[in-house]
């Protein structure tokens, strides 16, 4: 079994779609645009605009039946009055015979839905990704983006693990892991998940970090360790409440937060990688990692009233010149891809809207309260000011047995669009 890829849409396919009641009459070629042109005039279908108005049906030979909806059917078997009073006259004046007929309630979601919308009734269909703007991939990205996935999963010895990729660069951002258990290997994840800004990985030169564990991937993703991933299990935190807990030293005063989840922390990440690569259009109250707020200067005031330009940077620094400039800071994580070893929850897919992401990749299904496919799908709710693709990456067997003849293996057919 190689690596596959599979797009998870925001509205499942719907392989029985609902459907609504119209009148519809078998006209004459020759009358076809005249009838369109009267219809369309005095009964527009307003609530049907992705339903085409003609249907073509080719019969023995070379001869073909066409059909022209007329207007919204009003009773089951009301096809012969009831019409409005425009529609009635077209009727009489062609000498059509009405019938009823059954067409697509809603516009198709996917190729497989609007080809079985069209075995009722003619359909109009533009793929969702053409609407929201959002792009998928191309298949020369499938090796990084597998790579990417094995490094996240490597990173992940007890929990979740996110790792944040800019696809413009192949660069690693940044990487966390769940941060919402005390435990000895904390300190240790959240370390590993600082990117320093001149250490970034590419992919020719990406290092995977090896976890230090004596179990298998099968073991730890697939015998029952899921139950310490927050995702799965939010309130887990509170089951050491209840036993005596050793401080851990830390720098900062972090320790662990019931909600800094592997991909908040990861962000957290990223947003403190930004401020040491562009001090200069920071804000001047930098949150520490345990919540507090921190005043750099108390000459400042605490909120950032100015934003210094490429210019007035220049001018006051002339040594930072040649240094990443204002205009080079990424606004949040736009155009960013996060790849994530279980599927996220409902927190964390919202704070993956709210910074803009481009691309989600997750391994593992999360089938208690996976907000991206397995309970709910968030990422396709039209109500969202942002919405970014879903991708879940089916891991080897052999892989997850510690077999690397997969590795370098992939599936390019397996996508689903």
């Amino acid at each position: 079994m190689a690596w596959e890829l599979t797009e998870v849409p925001g509205n499942p396919t719907s392989l029985q779609p609902s459907t609504v009641d119209v009148v519809a009459a078998n006209i004459l070629p020759k009358v076809t645009n005249a009838l369109i042109r009267q219809l369309n005039q005095v009964c527009p279908l307003e609530n049907l605009r992705h339903v085409k108005r003609v249907r073509r049906r080719v019969g023995c030979g070379e001869n073909s039946e066409l059909s022209i909806i007329l207007c919204l059917s009003t009773g089951p078997d009301n096809c012969s009055e009831g019409f409005p009073e425009e529609v009635q006259k077209i009727v009489d004046n062609y000498h059509l015979s009405p019938f009823i007929a059954k067409v697509a309630s809603c516009s198709a979601t996917s190729k497989e839905e609007w080809e079985e919308q069209c075995k009722l009734w003619p359909t109009s269909y533009h793929p969702p990704h053409d609407i929201d703007g959002v792009s998928g991939f191309k298949e020369e990205e499938l090796p990084s983006i597998f790579h990417f996935m094995r490094t996240a999963m490597q990173l992940s010895q007890v929990g979740n693990a996110a790792i944040i990729v800019d696809p413009s660069s192949m660069q690693i951002i940044s990487k966390a892991t769940d941060q919402t258990h005390q435990r000895d290997t904390c300190l240790k994840g959240n370390k590993c998940a600082m990117v320093e800004a001149d250490n970034a990985s590419s992919l020719p030169e990406a290092i995977e970090d090896k976890a230090e564990t004596s179990l298998p991937l099968s073991s730890r993703f697939c015998n029952g360790l899921d139950r310490e991933v927050s995702c799965i299990d939010p309130f887990g935190w509170m089951k050491q409440r209840c036993r005596e807990q050793k401080t851990l030293p830390s720098e900062g005063g972090f320790l662990w937060h019931p909600l800094w989840h592997a991909a908040v922390v990861a962000i957290e990440n990223a947003a403190e990688r930004d401020r040491r690569m562009f001090p200069a259009s920071t804000s001047t109250t930098e949150p520490k990692l345990n919540g507090d707020v921190e005043n750099c200067s108390d000459d400042e005031p605490a909120k950032r009233l100015k934003t210094v330009t490429k210019d007035e940077e220049q001018s006051a620094h002339p040594a930072r010149s040649s240094d990443l400039s204002e205009r080079n800071r990424p606004y949040l994580c736009t155009g960013f891809d996060i790849y994530l070893v279980w599927e996220p929850c409902a927190m964390c897919a919202m704070a993956l809207v709210h910074q803009r992401f481009k691309r989600v990749f997750y391994a593992f299904p999360n089938p208690i309260t996976g907000a991206l496919g397995s309970v709910y799908r968030l990422h396709g709710k039209k109500s969202l000011n942002h919405h970014y693709s879903v991708f879940r990456i089916k891991v080897p067997e052999a892989y997850l047995n510690g077999s690397t003849d997969c590795s370098e293996k992939w599936c390019s057919n397996s996508v689903s669009s």
